[in-house]
């Protein structure tokens, strides 16, 4: 079933539809920064392009969108990923790697391009569904997690295998095109925002890296030594980058047992 947003699992424990957030008072058509209290952690977009992270930031910032419950207008800078699609998007069957998505117009580095929107499951229900997947069988839940100031991790998993939009069929890549930003709308249920890391060609496949490391950041030490002790329960990686770690991310958490 296609659906362009997340909506509740089946577990019912969030719903990413309720909106929770208060909204600013701007009454300006276009909110600006140290007036809006959307944008009190910065601008977060320059002419429908994300503002980049500084080179001296280790982590993104969080990204906040004026909301329903705004008084700014709906032509505000700060509403972009909330509008969705803005792109030609083509599914197409690849060579290797079954379906893909390819881009038929040019993108430019720092548009949002598309979300990754599916059911919004919690823990022990995201962990159900990966520990009944066979062998051969699709994995397309994904799980993001943020680290807070306070130390706390904040996890979202989101499974678009039932209900979901176009994100289900982009393919991983060691060297991606794309990459995944946690954008906040209406509640602290993010949108899994995918924005264009480089400039996009018409014709190219769009590619993310599924391990989420955040602006395509070259792997560490640790990563390394955690992809090679599990490389016996992992799926080859056909992305054909130069880079290629030769098996697709794996993330071991989900098929622990409580």
């Amino acid at each position: 079933q296609y659906s362009p947003d997340n909506v509740a699992g089946a577990d019912g424990d969030i719903d990413p539809t309720e909106i929770t957030f208060p909204g600013c008072s701007c009454l300006t058509s276009s909110c600006v920064v140290h007036v809006c209290s959307c944008l009190c952690h910065g601008e977060n977009y320059n002419s429908l392009c994300l503002r980049p992270t500084d080179e001296e930031e280790e982590y993104a910032r969080p990204v906040f969108e004026c909301n329903a419950m705004c008084q700014c207008g709906e032509s505000c800078q700060n509403r972009v990923v909330q509008r969705g699609l803005q792109f030609r998007l083509e599914v197409f069957k690849t060579e290797k790697k079954g379906w893909g998505l390819r881009t038929l117009e040019f993108i430019a580095k720092g548009r949002f391009v598309c979300e990754y929107a599916g059911e919004v499951l919690g823990f022990n229900e995201a962990r159900r569904r990966i520990q009944a997947q066979t062998s051969k069988g699709l994995n397309y839940i994904i799980a993001v997690r943020e680290h807070l100031h306070s130390g706390q991790i904040m996890e979202t998993f989101v499974d678009p295998t039932y209900i979901g939009n176009i994100g289900r069929f982009l393919n991983h890549s060691c060297e991606p095109n794309l990459f995944m930003v946690p954008v906040r709308v209406d509640s602290m249920v993010p949108k899994l925002a995918l924005f264009a890391a480089t400039d996009i060609s018409a014709g190219e496949e769009l590619s993310y890296d599924y391990s989420g490391r955040f602006h395509n950041l070259p792997i560490t030490n640790r990563e390394q030594k955690s992809l090679e002790e599990d490389k016996r329960l992992r799926k080859p990686c056909y992305c054909g980058s130069r880079a290629c770690a030769s098996f697709l991310p794996w993330d071991s958490s989900l098929f622990s047992t409580p």
